[in-house]
């Protein structure tokens, strides 16, 4: 796990040194002098070699020192911690709702198979697995936004809102219909990966002696599917929702853009338009690292979930 986010913090540095254009536009003044346009380079480190840069950069990174935006000039770390809370509750909120209608339809599309039901499921969980994400956050923008006016076309909050804190600002309606868009828009597109993983997974456990066994001893459908059925398929369904935790931080950076939702993906958009590599570069690693981390924590669930798996 550290040699990749070591290799990733390393890729990350190379490309943005390597981006056209100055990333100190934003900060020098057409009226400074040469003097004071070299001052700011030396500031940011900027007119040291590249391979020290590299070095000073690491030694940053070991210490949680992510350094300053170009653009905001403010600390990489506190823009962060602002916008991620909003990029968790889209995230997590659109996984979990994904999961549990997944898992329910995944068991529901096991139990009728070969049925007319089945024949027209799976094309569909197929055709909203395959839909980008962006297209479908359009398509439902156009429908429920701009043709029906039901749900905001986009931000957090309305304009002039004030809140308390983030409690209040999370459990009021405003934020709420401002979040049912984007999040609806992710859980269509990561919904398919629980409901196919369960249903193939009840489809080899339904023909296991145990559930056999249920039926011989009289036990009704629904008990078999869902006691001795589900329950045992639900293993590598679990461990897959540590996996889509981090991918789903991927698949929010174009909601967000789409929905104008103020939270990570929006913010590293916009810092590799602007060239700010210092943001740019803190909220790529973040990503990474909630990717790697929770790579970690499924292999370790397999552990936790399944006594006959061992780690070394």
């Amino acid at each position: 796990m550290a040699f990749v986010l070591w290799a990733v913090a390393t890729i990350l540095f190379l490309i943005f040194r390597l981006m056209p254009g100055n990333p100190l536009a934003a900060y020098i003044d057409p009226t400074f002098t040469e003097e004071q346009q070299a001052a700011l380079i030396a500031r940011f480190g900027l007119d040291k070699s590249l391979f020290e840069q590299y070095l000073l950069y690491l030694w940053n990174l070991m210490q949680g020192q992510l350094g300053d935006s170009f653009f905001y000039r403010q600390p990489v770390g506190s823009l962060i911690l602002q916008v991620l809370p909003n990029t968790l509750v889209l995230a997590l909120g659109s996984l979990i709702v994904a999961y549990i209608i997944g898992v329910i339809a995944g068991a529901y599309l096991a139990w009728k198979r070969g049925t007319w039901i089945e024949g027209l499921g799976i094309p569909v969980v197929l055709t909203t697995r395959a839909a980008p994400e962006f297209w479908v956050g359009m398509v439902l923008l156009a429908v429920f936004s701009f043709s029906f006016g039901w749900f905001p076309a986009g931000g957090a909050s309305s304009p002039g809102a004030e809140f308390d804190g983030y409690l209040d600002l999370y459990l009021s309606w405003d934020f709420l219909s401002h979040l049912f868009l984007p999040a609806l828009t992710l859980a269509i597109y990561f919904h398919g990966l629980p409901l196919l993983l369960m249903r193939s997974n009840m489809l080899d456990v339904m023909n296991e002696d145990f559930v056999t066994m249920a039926r011989i001893k009289g036990l009704s459908e629904f008990s078999v599917v869902v006691r001795h059925g589900a329950r045992n398929a639900l293993l590598p369904v679990m461990t897959s929702f540590a996996f889509a935790v981090g991918y789903q931080m991927q698949g929010s950076v174009v909601v967000e853009t789409v929905f104008s939702w103020p939270g990570l993906g929006r913010m590293l958009v916009g810092a590799v338009s602007a060239g700010d590599y210092a943001l740019a570069q803190g909220a790529f690693l973040l990503i990474a690292a909630v990717v790697v981390v929770m790579n970690l924590v499924a292999d370790l669930l397999y552990g936790v979930l399944d006594p006959r798996v061992s780690h070394a």
